[in-house]
């Protein structure tokens, strides 16, 4: 008796015959590399829990963005980690914040790269919330007033896109009215719309020395477990403006990936958080893995599920293995 099924194994029989029909590509215009600006001189220092990743000054950021320049990256996402932390995080919004110098410089000396400003009060904050605190409560509406007015200052330091990442009730529509009123109504907003409250997020407290100093996020960060909840956050988003939606973190959160891109026409931004990363690097320190091969595996499972950019702390290795094809 003749057997009947199909030969799938034709279409991989060879590299080229595999790269023939590949679905899914990863390029460097894909990433988003996040940088972390602080203040002082001369200082380059290793965040300890995320190996490669630097704390930098701006008076080393010319060297770092030569480089980033060189591999053929074409964005970056810029953190400030301020020296001085109040209640209000007013670091946040100064014109003089680090972020905005930062962007100012980067806009000055490499003009063609998009400034991507985080849009936070958590590194600026001496609580470490995203907000504005009272007693135990991280208050919704009177946040929004500060998370506007960093907006703007980041707009008017030159910042091509705004990524608020707070999850206060209401952050892009006030953002977007905001930033007409101020004259930036080309700036577009890249809303952390489905942010969790995710354990992957440790390694990032410690470069942007964000820990919150009382309680935790879990009153404005979404629940791990919840699906239709990233519906409802991406839509009020999308109603208020928003440009791009972000979903935070990526790996464990593929699925909620796919449904954004396959719910929204807006480009869909995965952020491979600072947990992810790590993790593959002490396991590659310790030779248990092939890191190449398991860093453009997760982000080419990134792109497959929906994301059309990624913000990644492996930007500058992955466009140094995709140059080496």
């Amino acid at each position: 008796m003749e057997l009947q099924f199909k030969r799938h194994r034709r279409l991989r029989q060879s590299a080229n015959m595999r790269a023939l029909v590949r679905e899914t590509y990863l390029h460097k215009e894909d990433f988003i590399y996040p940088l972390f600006i602080v203040e002082g001189e001369n200082i380059k220092n290793e965040v300890p829990s995320m190996p490669g990743v630097f704390h930098l000054s701006m008076d080393r950021l010319k060297a770092e963005m030569d480089e980033i320049v060189s591999l053929g990256l074409k964005s970056v996402i810029l953190f400030g980690v301020p020296a001085d932390k109040d209640a209000e995080g007013t670091g946040a919004y100064h014109n003089h914040g680090i972020v905005q110098q930062a962007t100012r410089f980067i806009k000055g000396h490499y003009p063609e790269m998009i400034v991507v400003a985080d849009t936070c009060l958590c590194e600026y904050t001496d609580h470490g919330h995203c907000g504005v605190v009272e007693g135990s409560k991280v208050l919704n509406d009177p946040s929004l007033n500060l998370l506007v007015q960093t907006a703007v200052s980041q707009a008017e330091a030159g910042a091509d896109i705004i990524a608020p990442s707070n999850m206060m009730d209401g952050f892009v529509t006030a953002i977007r009215h905001g930033l007409d009123e101020a004259g930036f109504t080309d700036v577009p907003i890249m809303s952390y719309a489905v942010k969790y409250s995710s354990s992957f997020y440790g390694p990032f407290r410690d470069a942007a020395e964000s820990t919150p100093q009382f309680g935790d996020r879990k009153t404005y960060q979404m629940d791990p477990a919840n699906r239709l909840e990233a519906f409802r956050e991406a839509e009020s988003d999308v109603e208020e403006g928003a440009d791009f939606l972000i979903v935070k973190p990526a790996l464990s959160y593929l699925d909620i990936v796919r449904d954004m891109r396959n719910e929204f026409t807006l480009p869909i931004v995965a952020y491979n958080v600072s947990g992810e990363y790590s993790m593959v690097k002490a396991a590659a320190q310790n030779g248990w893995i092939d890191e190449k091969a398991i860093v453009m595996e997760k982000l080419i499972s990134m792109k497959r599920a929906g994301a059309d950019l990624i913000i990644t702390y492996f930007a500058k290795d992955a466009a140094r293995w995709l140059s080496e094809k």
